[in-house]
């Protein structure tokens, strides 16, 4: 957003996480530099974190104001991304650089490496940060943190910021880093962020057992979209037996701490929290990406090199990712006639035109983006399933039947339903979307009901 101990088997999925439309990436491969010869000291002093009555505070805000006390005493390593900022957008390296009687000695990186520069589904190398002079740990390709990499620590602290959409990988490389952590007796701290789509939205299919194996896109066995936080899905994992791919009795006695945010509520989005949005990858630079992930990925998902396309294609020209939408084989005119009759089975949904710079061409391109009208009406996933029939109808074969050359487990890793796969591979244009939005909606009512166990927050 996996299971998690099978590296072999992990890193051939690399190629299949290239086409996800999610963590498109960053600009060009950076392996992290050399060190600089005298790296510079942390910050002498950085501004104290403000009081909970002033808004939303973070989880490393609330560490900050409780005198670092669940780190003091400890050495520590930070899994981290440009997006892990306090509530002043100060780095929450720097803050823990400085935190008295801490001491922070290693970082870890995820997805797109700790300063966001890689492309998605590259891999980053290792190395020294030449900001502060500490050794980086990339944990992607999908890894663990080994022995070594954990070696002298006390605690590994995770502060990344995800968007609430199970296939996006922040939260898989948490949970492979509770893993490592488990098994090596490290303790596990994560500091909780806002769910930018709020606690409340819970939409989509569930992950069909057969594709949560070893899925660094589906690490947590939850509809598409969760409505829980980071910290609450450390929860789940560590409480849930059977939830870490780790012996039962490793994931019992490992350590997990999760400082939770103050102020933030579930009905909160994150225009609500009055914080600024920090991108978290190349595609996802705002919050109209944020919403537009979960609503349009998996409807305009493709993979050349598996020879699957759906012909959907999200942006328009190089701006509005995720929320601008065309079709290879049909007109402007043709897309919109057919979306805006779609509308009355998309509550809270508008479709209109608009004019974008190219910023490749320097040219002007005309499209049709999504827009939420209602918030609270809106079905996040939705229309991505309307999309797919509409694929089926525009395309010459269908895009899902089996034909020689065609892959679609990388698809099936992102979208979760294999019924639905299944179905829409025999039906084509004629498969019963409604049907199935109904049983996932039931599915995710239920899901809420059960997970209510592991909320921080009402």
């Amino acid at each position: 957003m996996l299971g998690l101990a099978r590296l072999p088997a992990l890193l051939s999925l690399l190629t299949l996480l290239a086409p996800l439309l999610g963590l498109l990436g960053c600009s060009s491969p950076s392996a992290p530099k050399a060190a600089a010869p005298a790296p510079p000291p942390p910050p002498s002093r950085l501004e104290p974190a403000p009081p909970a009555t002033k808004g939303v505070m973070l989880g490393i805000d609330v560490l900050e104001a409780e005198g670092f006390a669940t780190v003091k005493g400890k050495r520590i390593g930070l899994l981290t991304h440009p997006a892990g900022v306090n509530r002043l957008g100060i780095p929450t390296v720097d803050v823990l650089r400085r935190a008295p009687g801490v001491k922070l000695v290693a970082l870890f990186g995820p997805e797109h490496g700790i300063h966001g520069d890689a492309p998605a589904a590259v891999s980053v190398a290792s190395g020294t940060d030449a900001r502060t002079g500490l050794p980086v740990h990339s944990l992607y390709p999908p890894r663990r943190p080994t022995k070594a990499m954990l070696k002298d620590l006390d605690a590994l602290v995770v502060d990344l910021q995800d968007i609430g959409t199970r296939s996006y990988t922040f939260a898989a490389a948490m949970r492979w880093a509770m893993e490592g952590c488990f098994e090596h007796n490290v303790e596990v701290i994560v500091l909780d962020r806002p769910n930018p789509l709020g606690g409340l939205k819970v939409d989509g299919p569930p992950l069909d057992p057969q594709w949560a194996r070893a899925n660094y896109v589906g690490a947590f066995p939850v509809p598409y979209v969760h409505g829980l936080t980071i910290g609450e899905l450390a929860r789940m994992a560590k409480e849930t037996p059977g939830a870490l791919a780790v012996p039962e009795p490793v994931r019992a006695r490992g350590k997990l701490r999760v400082v939770t945010m103050r102020g933030w509520t579930r009905s909160m989005r994150w225009p609500d929290t009055g914080l600024k949005f920090i991108p978290t990858s190349k595609m996802i630079r705002d919050f109209d990406a944020v919403e537009g992930y979960p609503m349009t990925g998996l409807g305009s998902y493709f993979d050349p090199k598996a020879g699957f396309d759906l012909g959907f294609r999200t942006g328009v020209g190089t701006a509005h990712p995720f929320r601008g939408l065309s079709h290879r084989r049909v007109t402007l005119e043709q897309l919109e006639q057919e979306l805006r009759a779609l509308q009355p089975k998309l509550p809270g949904l508008a479709f209109r035109r608009v004019t974008a710079p190219n910023a490749k061409t320097g040219k002007p391109g005309t499209g049709l983006i999504v827009q939420i009208t209602d918030p609270d009406e809106w079905r996040p996933t939705e229309l991505n399933f309307w999309m797919m029939k509409l694929a089926c109808k525009y395309s010459p074969q269908n895009p899902f039947s089996p034909v020689k050359g065609r892959d679609v487990s990388g698809f099936l890793r992102h979208m979760g339903s294999q019924g639905f796969a299944d179905d829409i591979a025999r039906q084509g244009a004629r498969v019963d979307v409604d049907k199935w939005l109904r049983q996932w909606r039931e599915q995710a009512t239920a899901f809420q009901q059960q997970s209510r166990k592991f909320w921080f927050y009402l």
